[in-house]
This record gives C-alpha cells, sequence and structure tokens, in this order.
C-alpha cells in the first residue's frame, strides 16, 4: 500500500511539474501581422515543452509558432484562432470530422495517414529515440529494450514502430499523451519512452526533470512532420508555399533556437518542403 501510495504521489506531482514547466517558458513570435475577419481551428498538442504547450499566456513552442505563421500567411490573424487541444490519436479523425481545419501536431508524414488526410510539408525532420531515468545503465539503444516496458502515446508511429519490431520482446505502454508516458518514466512505472528526438529533448530539458531523465541519442527512425488538412482542402498549395516562406525567411530558425536550441538539441537544416 505504501509504494501504491508513493506512485500515485509521484504521478500527481508529475502533473504539477509539466503543467508548471512554464518556468522555462517556451518563447512565442506573437502576432502573425495578418488582418481581416477569416478564421482558422487548429489542432495542436498542449503539454509537449519547447514544441507546442499551454502557459499562463496562451500557448507557445515550435508548432505554435509554424501554425501561427502559416495561418497568417492565409490571411487570419492570431486573434482569430481557436487552438483545439487533441491528443495524439484524434489527429487524424479530426481532420475527417471537420473538427479542426489544420493539425500542426508533431505529425509525421505517412502513406498510410495519407490514405485519409492530405499533408504539407515537411517543415521538420526529427527521429524516433529513447528517453530513460538518468542513472539506468541497462538501455543502451532499441537493441537493449528486451523485457523493458516502453511508453509510447496512442495512435502515433512511435508505437506503431515499438510494436512491429518488438513484439513478444518488451511490454508497450500506450496512454494518451507524450506528457503522461514521461511522468510513468520519473515515477519509476515504466522503463523508456519512444518518440521523436525533439518532443523527448524538450521533456528532459524541464527544470524539474533535468537531471533526472536523459535522451539517449541514438535515433533509429526518421519523422517527417508535415501540416495535415482534409482531403481536397483547396489551401494545401498555399499552406505549403507558407511553409517555404517560414524556412525561406529565418524565422523557422528564429523559432527553433528560441524554443529547442536551450535544451541542447541540435538544430538540423530545414528539410524540403514538397
Amino acid at each position: 500500500m505504501r509504494r501504491l501510495a508513493l506512485v500515485a504521489a509521484a504521478l500527481a506531482a508529475g502533473a504539477v511539474l509539466i503543467a508548471g514547466c512554464s518556468a522555462t517558458p517556451p518563447s512565442s513570435t506573437g502576432d502573425n501581422t495578418a488582418t481581416g475577419s477569416a478564421t482558422l481551428t487548429i489542432g495542436i498538442a498542449d503539454d509537449l515543452p519547447g514544441v507546442s504547450l499551454k502557459t499562463d499566456a496562451g500557448y507557445a513552442g515550435f508548432d505554435v509558432d509554424t501554425a501561427n505563421y502559416v495561418a497568417g500567411k492565409l490571411g487570419v490573424p492570431t486573434k482569430n484562432i481557436t487552438w483545439q487541444r487533441i491528443d495524439q490519436d484524434e489527429r487524424v479523425s479530426s481532420l475527417t470530422s471537420g473538427k479542426v481545419d489544420l493539425v500542426v501536431s508533431t505529425f509525421s508524414i505517412t502513406a498510410e495517414r495519407e490514405k485519409e488526410i492530405a499533408f504539407a510539408g515537411p517543415y521538420f525532420e526529427a527521429h524516433q529515440d529513447l528517453l530513460i531515468r538518468r542513472n539506468d545503465d541497462t538501455i543502451t539503444g532499441p537493441e537493449t529494450l528486451d523485457g523493458k516496458k516502453v511508453c509510447a502515446a496512442a495512435g502515433t508511429t512511435s508505437i506503431d514502430y515499438l510494436t512491429s519490431h518488438y513484439e513478444g520482446k518488451i511490454t508497450v505502454v500506450k496512454v494518451p499523451s507524450w506528457s503522461e508516458c514521461v511522468r510513468d518514466l520519473a515515477a519509476g512505472t515504466v522503463d523508456a519512452v519512444s518518440t521523436d528526438d525533439l518532443i523527448l529533448a524538450g521533456f528532459a530539458a524541464v527544470p524539474e526533470y533535468k537531471g533526472v531523465l536523459r535522451v539517449i541519442g541514438k535515433g533509429f527512425t526518421d519523422e517527417m512532420y508535415g501540416i495535415g488538412l482534409k482531403k481536397g482542402d483547396n489551401r494545401a498549395d498555399q499552406v505549403r508555399a507558407a511553409l517555404k516562406e517560414y524556412i525561406s525567411s529565418g524565422a523557422w530558425k528564429k523559432s527553433l533556437d528560441a524554443n529547442i536550441a536551450p535544451s541542447g538539441y541540435a538544430i538540423p537544416a530545414p528539410p524540403t518542403v514538397k
């Protein structure tokens, strides 16, 4: 009973830590300077430090900056954007149902997803990696995961990779969000979290986890992030053009330098938007 109480306390504390990680808040590029009355509803995550995080001042991070820039080029002022929090496994259905107009949420472009929705991009290339407790010397890469409990969010390419490559060798723990995975790792109920290195670096850099958790640093997949749209959306070409300008203008690098580089993550060269 005492162990269960301790784990519950750790999980509750972890929730506070993530909610309060605005001690090192992500940076926002602010207003996109567009004018007019056009509106957009954009699906995002709200619990990814440096990438897409809800703070006291609103939403901020690299994905949020990306969405805000694109919205501006579509003629939608920042104040007219409705930010819709969605879980990882809701990204496709949120588009097909019309719940959101765009999804900007570390959304990897895959052939399977392109059967149901459209993508514009890529605007970033990440690599699946592992987050572990700093003092764990038994995990040195994906080849040392046998017998381990590995957490991943439902509806992601990360969990697809784990189940297809390590079935029967590891226990895959599926939860709705990455912040829940990280809380479980810190509490000791799972052995590792596996997703994109960009996401993991953000969590590892949160003050409460710095020195507690670490990223292995051996990426083993290529994840090309795109902006999701409903099939047939006639704004797709405009979104692609906006992403090209986002990169060429220097705004892409500025956002990454402000939100991601402080974690120690090495900012890669931008991909070619197709």
